[in-house]
């Protein structure tokens, strides 16, 4: 299971969607799931664990790139503390808890909903919106109830969120780059408490000696985490030469394309 060559195989694909990332500001990890599964799947992993092993292992990936845009923005105090608390209430408990739901539920739906979800999020991409000013945000309540969908959504798909809660600030009368920061600040915790989560739920799951820890399969996880760290501020300055509109269309395109491939393996 351990073979050398698929080392190299998760640092080129860290290389590249770290850049993407970092390109188009989307997290990631909706992108390495499939990628994941497919290198699983090569190297000979049972087909029941694929699905699991690969959401876990790329939750556990974004550790590191949601801490590191964690701390950039709370540099430049792009962060509101105050909705930070409130949504992370929701947030930890709905992450948490998806986990457990994911470790019961088989491969093939866990797929199923991971495409349905990636054509929505192309979908997004696709769709330009203008958003007008909110006379009605939610109180307290309301982004507690928010955050902990939120959570749900990210740890069934093993994503940092952002997609979700950028779009939801912005309605809330955010600006567009406090959004973005606040948006880093949710991201790490969800990171953090969806790896625990698929650590612990897929504990039965463990070979210490192919170092698979519960549903994340650290040696994947490790060199994905590091090239993928590398590359992401790369591809932000990129993006200063390119239009969003046109970017965000190629990760619509990338999106659908995964979200097919992710469905034929597991049903193939």
């Amino acid at each position: 299971m351990n073979e050398p060559i698929f080392i190299f195989y998760y640092i080129t694909a860290g290389l590249g969607i770290g850049f993407l990332a970092g390109l188009v500001g989307v997290g990631g990890g909706g992108m390495a799931v499939p990628i994941f599964a497919f290198l699983f799947s090569m190297q000979g992993i049972a087909d029941t664990e694929v699905v699991h092993l690969a959401l876990g292992t790329s939750m556990a990936s974004m550790i590191i790139t949601t801490l590191g845009s964690m701390r950039a923005h709370y540099k430049r105090k792009n962060v509101d503390s105050i909705m930070v608390i409130r949504m992370l209430s929701g947030v930890l408990v709905g992450t948490f808890c998806a986990t457990f739901l994911a470790s019961y539920l088989q491969g093939v739906y866990l797929a199923g909903f991971f495409s349905v979800f990636m054509l929505y999020v192309a979908y997004k991409m696709f769709r330009n919106t203008e958003h007008e000013y909110n006379p009605n945000p939610h109180g307290a309540i309301g982004n507690i109830t928010v955050g902990s969908v939120i959570g749900s959504i990210s740890a069934l798909v093993s994503i940092s969120g952002a997609g979700l809660i950028i779009p939801y600030l912005v309605q809330q009368n955010f600006e567009v780059k406090r959004a973005i920061g606040t948006s880093a600040a949710i991201g790490f915790p969800i990171a953090l408490s969806g790896s625990l989560g698929y650590m612990f739920n897929g504990w039965e799951n463990t070979d210490w000696s192919n170092l698979v820890l519960g549903y994340i399969y650290l040696p994947a996880m490790i060199s994905f985490s590091v090239s993928s760290y590398l590359t992401t501020s790369l591809g932000v300055r990129c993006a200063e030469y390119f239009p969003s509109k046109v970017l965000k269309k190629i990760v619509g395109i990338l999106c659908v394309l995964l979200s097919f491939k992710m469905l034929l393996q597991v049903l193939n």
